[in-house]
């Protein structure tokens, strides 16, 4: 895999492969396009909180990564150390970009995107954006680039409703090598609405905990670990 040392380190489970598709199949058939290089220039990915746009921005990244040269930048972790993090990111062939809100607005910010986006174009690579709102709902300090981005391929990515964060969180499980009971998931469902991140992270670390302790999932070692780890 090549990454620039500034591009953050992907999580192993950031890939397609633990990605549910659901309500987005157009989307991810997109993105998956653009990993495979048959896709180039700009997108743009947005949707609500906890609707996938990370996991799915690091899964371009992640499948890139494996034939040419990709970098992953959260720009909310990293606009503190100044416009100069996109410097360099030009002779990357694709690029994604989280977070587009932190730096929106800031003109110095706009117009070194504003050049990164045209040499990437120029030399045929991809830029992956994401961001909650869509391009046209940003409010611009350069009005080009608001118009570059509005023309990108803009992806909107629905958030998982109950039935499909059950089915998110069997996944999970699976990959992880092991079956996620029912009334389990829907206990954490019940326990932790509408945020799948929080979902992913809680079942990663009850995995080790159960792995650990060698017991199954059940609610009630979960009402265990959580009461030990203050959570209850």
């Amino acid at each position: 895999m090549h990454q620039l040392p500034l591009g953050v380190r992907l999580p192993d489970r950031a890939v397609f492969a633990s990605f549910l598709t659901a309500r987005n199949r157009e989307a991810v058939a997109h993105a998956r396009r653009v990993a495979a290089a048959e896709v180039a220039g700009a997108t743009w990915i947005c949707g609500p909180a906890s609707a996938g746009k990370t996991h799915l921005l690091q899964a371009v990244c992640a499948a890139a990564a494996e034939s040419r040269r990709a970098g992953y930048f959260p720009l909310a972790q990293l606009a503190s150390l100044g416009v100069g993090v996109l410097e360099g990111l030009p002779q990357l062939q694709c690029v994604c970009l989280d977070d587009l809100e932190a730096i929106a607005g800031r003109l110095e910010w706009e117009k070194a995107l504003f050049g990164l986006l045209r040499e990437i174009e120029e030399c045929g690579g991809a830029l992956v954006m994401a961001a909650r709102p869509p391009p046209a709902l940003i409010s611009w300090a350069l009005p080009d680039l608001g118009s570059r981005c509005a023309a990108a391929a803009v992806l909107q990515l629905r958030a998982l409703d109950e039935a499909e964060q059950q089915q998110a969180l069997q996944l999970r499980a699976r990959l992880r090598g092991f079956e996620l009971p029912e009334e389990t998931s829907r206990w954490l469902q019940r326990r932790f609405p509408r945020d799948m991140r929080r979902l992913y992270e809680l079942l990663d670390t009850l995995d080790e905990a159960a792995l650990a302790a060698q017991r199954r999932l059940t609610v009630p070692f979960i009402r265990e670990v959580l009461r030990r780890a203050g959570a209850s």
